[in-house]
């Protein structure tokens, strides 16, 4: 399902014009990448959790030529499942 079945289905679902429904998306996303940003986590209970990660420095081997490159640390986004969800896909 990409973006645009995705505003369909929650237009449908909702009752709401599909114009709403991407305003709603969009706003959603948009705040839950805003508190990433800050390094806060976003919980749904039942859903799953939005949080940062941070990566440690590292040194990897590029397979082609068998190089060592340093990597830098780096943030990354994670998402942990919640129960609910992980149930109903089961």
């Amino acid at each position: 399902m990409n973006k645009a079945e995705f505003i369909d289905a929650v237009a449908e679902k909702t009752g709401l014009s599909k114009k709403d429904s991407k305003l709603a998306l969009e706003a959603t996303l948009e705040t839950i990448t805003e508190a990433l940003a800050k390094g806060d986590s976003v919980s749904f209970i039942g859903f799953g959790t939005f949080s940062v990660s941070t990566r440690a420095a590292r040194t990897a081997r590029v397979p082609g030529t068998g190089a060592e490159v340093k990597v830098p640390e780096t943030k990354v986004a994670k998402f942990k499942v919640g129960k609910a969800l992980k149930d109903s896909v089961k």
